[in-house]
């Protein structure tokens, strides 16, 4: 892979055009292609994050078919209550994810780009003015926020924001960013889709967590993780397809903050 851009000399675009671009829907294997083979060129830094965070055009053969999210290794802050090496996480959110067969983690693989080790995750073309909080009382949604809600159980998000689940611009699509704290072997549940608490898990729910327990972890996925990572993930599984409902927040505490 090429790498055209050293980030720490980038700059954001000094005029007003936005700087993401619209592009169709990219099936998942054309994106992994697409993040492996492209050449990187940073645009600037994404504001509001609290690690450092890129977005690239991904160039090929002097076209941009699509941009990317990098998040090198080198710019993540410190968390006293968190293992480093978060890019780590960001891909292995990606392998759950379509390992469980719900595919709501836009495609990530792990690249060494302009800041060296990092993750690299397709940029989804959003309608940004939406979020969990303005969808969460449309049903069309429903469907898709029930996997959510069981995906980040599975993977210990302890960060899902309102904002970190996106509304494609041209489909109608769900999708979860920011995944990078997930997978602690303590149990960290942060979230705020707590509105389907106490339901039976759907029939298509419940099967994909029985095969991901029959099959256990993805070899992509165990490699990302410690040991005791790894046995977390399969209790945490465990426990909800044996519950066989979605869970429930009785403290009342495990929201993130901000919310949205």
């Amino acid at each position: 892979m090429s790498n055209t851009e050293d980030p720490d000399q980038s700059n954001d675009r000094e005029d007003d055009e936005s700087p993401f671009r619209s592009r169709p829907p990219l099936p998942t294997p054309a994106a992994l292609d697409l993040l492996a083979r492209a050449e990187i060129d940073v645009l600037g830094r994404m504001p509001y994050s609290s690690n450092a965070t890129f977005l690239v055009d991904l160039v090929v053969d002097g076209e941009v078919p699509a941009q990317a999210i990098y998040k090198p290794e080198r710019g993540e802050q410190p968390l006293w209550d968190f293992p480093g090496s978060l890019y780590m996480r960001e891909v292995g959110a990606f392998v759950l994810s379509e390992q469980l067969g719900w595919g709501h983690v836009p495609p990530t693989i792990e690249v060494d780009g302009p800041a060296g080790i990092g993750s690299l995750q397709l940029f989804i073309p959003a309608n940004f003015e939406e979020h969990y909080f303005t969808l969460v009382d449309d049903e069309r949604f429903h469907p898709a926020f029930r996997e959510i809600c069981a995906f980040d159980f599975v993977a210990n998000n302890t960060d899902r924001k309102a904002g970190h689940i996106l509304l494609a611009e041209d489909d109608d699509e769900l999708w979860c960013i920011d995944n990078s704290l997930c997978f602690h072997q303590e149990f960290k549940l942060r979230t705020v889709v707590w509105d389907f608490a106490g339901e039976q898990l759907p029939t298509h729910v419940s099967e994909s967590l029985e095969t991901f327990l029959d099959t256990g972890l993805d070899p992509a996925l165990s490699e990302l993780l410690t040991p005791f990572e790894r046995d977390a993930t399969l209790t945490r599984a465990r426990a909800l397809f044996q519950n066989d409902e979605f869970p429930s927040d009785p403290t009342g505490r495990r929201y993130p903050w901000p919310m949205v």
